[in-house]
């Protein structure tokens, strides 16, 4: 059986969410280690989220910027990669996939069979200066260089990787329907009879998913119940008295408090391609989103959700959804079967399978 290393940085969200599902779909087929850090965020006890045959290596890797620790990094990821000599290498996120292309590169590895997915280009964030993203934006060209192949995860993450190297596919995010739907089938709904409209998001409170803008589109609907359904270090910045945060929770716990919800908001100022999106999607969630990549490849006015510009058109679009039942219900079953169509999870699995035995034959 061939073996296949997956290096991860960024352990949580809904970078583990993809990996997860990928990994476990491919036991059958490959020997599968996982070199990983850990983040706040990273699920506790979260290898019983992975098949048992899954086995795994903890390594500190920085998710900034800092030569000496990426070095020491570098130097670890080296041996390792040297040690358990796999067949194919899969890289997540842009620490990883820069310092795993540099490792395999030195080792003499075929860079034919080393893939490398972003999750969400670190030279957009908008939390960083210029400088520190035009860094960004070199090392990803540089990493480019040294070989492999890079997987975009939606339409406009595709279009602004070509731009440095023409070594990319894409392969949309996707989500696991089955599952979602054997959770909702263990929750009886009607425990949850709410007294208050309910609005909502899902992720870390962070920069990148804007918590400033959200407590403003709470603070416009004072008599409703906002969600936030997860934590982070901006948590100050949620401060109207109508927020919830509901602290980091288990995925059965998530689905729950998302299956709560009237209509889920993202405020993003960046993205990859959201699974959470995807997931609020196909639990008939009216969504309303920031615009900006992976966001508007998904979601398109009046066809599947809206995407808004600015907190005026968070608050018209919020007041839309809830007065207007026909359109909501045409909306929701469009974004339905969008996800059906467009992001299974088993689509998805199949494409990855197919590059991965292009090379490694």
């Amino acid at each position: 059986m061939k073996k296949m290393m997956h290096i991860v940085e960024a352990s949580g969200g809904g970078v583990y969410s993809f990996l997860t599902e990928l990994c476990n779909s491919l036991t059958d087929e490959y020997e599968i280690i996982i070199v990983y850090s850990e983040r706040k965020e990273t699920p506790k006890n979260f290898i019983k989220d992975f098949d048992e045959k899954i086995k795994f290596i903890n390594i500190e890797m920085k998710r900034s910027i800092n030569p000496f620790k990426n070095i020491k990094s570098l130097i670890k990821l080296k041996r390792i990669i040297k040690e358990k000599n796999p067949d194919i290498v899969h890289l997540h996120s842009s620490i990883a996939g820069f310092l795993g292309r540099l490792a395999c590169y030195f080792n003499g590895f075929d860079m034919k069979k080393v893939y490398y997915n972003p999750h969400g280009l670190a030279f957009l964030q908008k939390n960083e200066n210029y400088i520190k993203r035009l860094l960004f934006y070199w090392l990803e060209k540089i990493g480019s260089k040294f070989g492999g192949t890079i997987v975009a995860c939606s339409e406009g993450e595709y279009e602004e990787i070509k731009k440095f190297t023409v070594n990319v596919i894409r392969i949309n995010n996707a989500i696991n329907t089955e599952k979602i739907d054997r959770i909702i089938d263990k929750i009886n709904v009607e425990n949850y009879k709410k007294t208050k409209i309910k609005i909502g998001t899902i992720g870390r409170i962070s920069y990148q998913k804007n918590p400033k803008l959200f407590n403003e589109i709470a603070e416009n609907f004072l008599d409703y119940e906002f969600i936030w359904i997860g934590d982070g270090e901006l948590k100050n910045e949620l401060k109207s008295k109508n927020i919830k945060i509901t602290g980091w929770l288990n995925r059965e716990e998530v689905i729950k408090e998302l299956l709560d919800l009237d209509i889920f908001i993202m405020t993003s100022l960046w993205e990859g391609m959201p699974i959470a999106l995807l997931e609020a999607m196909y639990a008939k969630k009216p969504v309303i989103v920031s615009d900006v990549i992976g966001n508007h490849d998904v979601i398109k006015n009046f066809k599947n959700g809206f995407v808004a510009k600015n907190s005026s058109d968070y608050i018209r679009y919020i007041k839309l959804f809830l007065q207007n039942e026909k359109m909501r219900y045409k909306i929701v079953n469009s974004a339905v079967e969008d996800i059906i169509t467009n992001y299974s999870i088993d689509n998805m699995t199949w494409l990855y399978k197919n590059i991965y035995k292009k090379y490694s034959n």
